[in-house]
């Protein structure tokens, strides 16, 4: 009599395993964007430069048009902490004021730090009066001088007297939001036209592939310029920040229109889209339901790498005369300052855009780079 073997038990599971197998695909996506570092860190920048341009008006020590004419080109005042005024006083936070000089040959004022002089300095100091969001009444700072009347320009002052900080961080609203709108515009146009293109085929791809070809061979700055002598000298500024996010929008759709119509190509002959028709579904819920969110991760990474596109242009054509010109505050006006030769020998320091324009167009890139790792299946 033969003994019959027992059936050999499968492996059991580790429960770390059946975990990793059990996780959804936006967890896992975040997991390994988790292990990119500097896409990481990237993530929190990016943030604290959307949060710190929604709430300007607060965190900006002053307002992007006040100014003093006795500061013309300011130099920077370095932040001082745990010193003495002159009754003695231990102040927190302080910065030293000016001492002001005038050349009778180069006829120019030459400002040295006082460090005599301590202005002392606050947090949520009382200043300008302002409406946060537009709504909310309100008169503090995030940080300011305890007297008002006395200078205080971290980043130094510009032509007019007015802070380069508080400008900067003002403008920050403008160039970031253009970037989030303009992209918005051109994921939307990008996804229905290369969508259809890709999916229909047939005329319908011919069209919209000549379209594109058309829109990509017009030279940009030959037609900024001309639309910026077409624009008429006393239209709303709000007016011509629309018009700008508008046309970088219908210029800004083409490469994300040809990266979704090669992955529709490639997506309509799959299984699960052939399910989906037999299922009885309509080409618009096949389309919506089930392939576009196939590659939403691939999507997201596209749409976070052509936000610093859309900010570089509008700095170049603001800085070239032919994008927002003032009283709108943009990073590309205010490096418009420091075209002079003149301006820069005198106050370099109006360069300090030009910085903040680098520091979110890496930081976007990296969060960009991070995402299309972390989302990558074949990685």
């Amino acid at each position: 009599m033969t003994d019959i073997a027992a059936p050999i038990a499968p492996p059991a599971t580790a429960p770390a395993g059946r975990k990793l197998a059990e996780t959804g695909q936006w967890a896992l996506i975040f997991r390994r964007f988790r292990r990119h570092r500097l896409a990481y860190f990237s993530a929190f920048v990016v943030v604290g430069i959307y949060v710190v341009a929604l709430f300007a008006e607060f965190v900006a020590p002053f307002s992007a048009d006040t100014y003093n004419a006795r500061y013309t080109y300011g130099p920077p005042q370095a932040l001082h902490f745990f010193g003495r005024d002159a009754g003695g006083e231990l102040r927190f936070m302080y910065v030293n004021g000016y001492k002001m000089s005038f050349d009778p040959v180069a006829l120019k004022r030459t400002f040295v730090v006082d460090e005599k002089s301590v202005n002392p300095v606050v947090f949520f100091a009382k200043g300008e009066p302002y409406n946060l969001f537009g709504l909310i009444p309100w008169d503090r700072h995030l940080i300011g001088p305890a007297d008002p009347s006395q200078p205080m320009y971290l980043w130094g002052a510009d032509r007019l007297g007015r802070d380069v900080l508080s400008r900067t961080i003002h403008g920050a609203r403008i160039s970031m939001s253009i970037g989030l709108v303009g992209v918005a515009i051109s994921l939307f146009l990008g996804l229905l036209l290369g969508g259809m293109s890709g999916y229909y085929g047939g005329w319908i791809d011919e069209v919209v592939q000549r379209s594109i070809d058309f829109l990509k061979s017009i030279p940009t700055i030959p037609l900024w310029m001309g639309l910026a002598a077409a624009v008429p000298a006393s239209m709303d500024p709000l007016l011509v920040y629309l018009w700008i996010t508008v046309i970088l929008s219908l210029v800004g759709w083409t490469d994300l229109a040809r990266v979704v119509r090669g992955r529709f190509l490639s997506l309509r002959t799959e299984d699960f889209v052939l399910a989906a028709r037999l299922d009885g579904c309509s080409k618009q819920r096949v389309i919506w339901r089930h392939m576009v969110p196939s590659f939403t991760s691939h999507i997201i990474a596209s749409v976070t790498l052509a936000i610093p596109s859309m900010i570089l242009a509008e700095t170049a054509l603001s800085f070239l005369g032919i994008g927002l010109k003032d009283p709108v505050v943009s990073w590309g006006v205010l490096l418009k300052d420091a075209q002079s030769i003149l301006a820069l020998t005198t106050a370099p320091w109006l360069l300090a855009p030009g910085a903040a324009v680098v520091v979110a167009v890496l930081a976007l890139n990296f969060l960009g780079d991070g995402i299309r790792d972390a989302a990558d299946p074949y990685a």
